[in-house]
C-alpha cells in the first residue's frame, strides 16, 4: 500500500462512505463514485480490488434482503456475455500502463455523468438482443474498474419495469460479478498486494454505514435527485483524471 498520510486516509474514508451511500440509494454506483475520487490518492490497480471487498459486503446486505425480487431470467441471459467481458477486462487491468487506466476511468466517468445528466423521462423498453453488447461491455468495465453497474442498469432499466425488482436485480448481479472478480483478482495476484486487505477492512465500516444511510434515504428521497448532484461532482472528478493522464 502506498505510504499515505492520515489526512489522505481520512479523505478515503469519506469517499467510501459517499460511494456506498449512493449504492444504498440506487443499488449501484459505488465504484463509479469512489474510484475516480480515490484515484487522486491511490493507484487504480490498488483501488479496484480494495473496492471489491466493500462490494461483497454491501452486496450481501442488499442481495440477501431483496433476493425474492430479482429477475432471474435476465440474470441468466446476461451471464455468459459478462463472463467474456470480464476476461478481457482483467487482462487489461493487469497489463495496461497506469496512465491508460487513469485516463480510461476518467473518460468513462465523465461520459457517463454527462449522459446521466442529459436523461429525461422514463427509459424506453429495448429488445433482448441488446444483451450481448450490454453484457460484454459491462463485464469489461466490471473487471477493469468495477464500474459495470451503470451499463447493466442502462440495459435492465429497459427490460425490468418494477423499480424494486430492478434495484434488487442489479444489486444481486453486482454481488455475483464481485465473486467472479474475487476469483480473477486472486489468480492474477491483484488481491495479494501488500496491505490491501488491511486498509480495506479498516475502511469497511465506512462502506457499511454508507450503505445503511443510503438505504434509509431510498425510502425518503428519489434516488435520481440525489444522483444528479453526484453526477455533477463526477464531471469534475472524471475530467481531472483525464487531465492527469494527458499531463503524465
Amino acid at each position: 500500500m502506498p505510504d499515505l498520510p492520515l489526512a489522505s486516509i481520512a479523505v478515503a474514508a469519506v469517499v467510501v462512505f459517499l460511494a456506498y451511500t449512493v449504492f444504498g440509494l440506487t443499488g449501484f454506483g459505488s465504484t463509479i463514485v469512489g474510484a475516480p475520487l480515490l484515484a487522486h490518492v491511490l493507484p487504480i490497480r490498488f483501488i479496484v480490488p480494495m473496492m471489491l471487498v466493500f462490494d461483497l459486503a454491501a452486496g450481501l446486505l442488499l442481495g440477501v434482503r431483496n433476493r425474492g425480487d430479482i429477475d432471474r431470467r435476465e440474470l441468466f441471459r446476461l451471464a455468459p456475455f459478462i463472463a467474456i467481458g470480464m476476461l478481457v477486462g482483467v487482462t487489461a487491468l493487469v497489463r495496461a500502463p497506469e496512465r491508460w487506466l487513469l485516463g480510461g476511468l476518467g473518460a468513462f466517468v465523465f461520459a457517463y455523468a454527462c449522459w446521466s445528466l442529459a436523461q429525461r423521462g422514463s427509459p424506453r423498453p429495448v429488445s433482448a438482443r441488446w444483451v450481448a453488447p450490454a453484457g460484454v461491455a459491462g463485464g469489461v468495465f466490471t473487471a477493469l474498474y468495477g464500474s459495470g453497474g451503470p451499463i447493466y442498469t442502462t440495459y435492465l432499466a429497459r427490460r425490468v419495469g418494477d423499480a424494486n425488482r430492478l434495484r434488487a436485480t442489479i444489486a444481486v448481479l453486482i454481488f455475483c460479478t464481485a465473486w467472479a472478480r474475487l476469483a480473477l483478482f486472486s489468480v492474477s495476484g491483484l488481491m495479494l498486494q501488500p496491505s490491501l486487505l488491511s486498509l480495506a477492512f479498516a475502511l469497511l465500516p465506512c462502506a457499511v454505514l454508507g450503505y445503511l444511510a443510503g438505504s434509509r434515504l431510498h425510502r425518503r428521497l428519489a434516488p435520481r435527485h440525489a444522483a444528479r448532484a453526484v453526477w455533477i461532482l463526477l464531471l469534475a472528478s472524471g475530467g481531472s483524471l483525464v487531465w492527469r493522464a494527458l499531463a503524465t
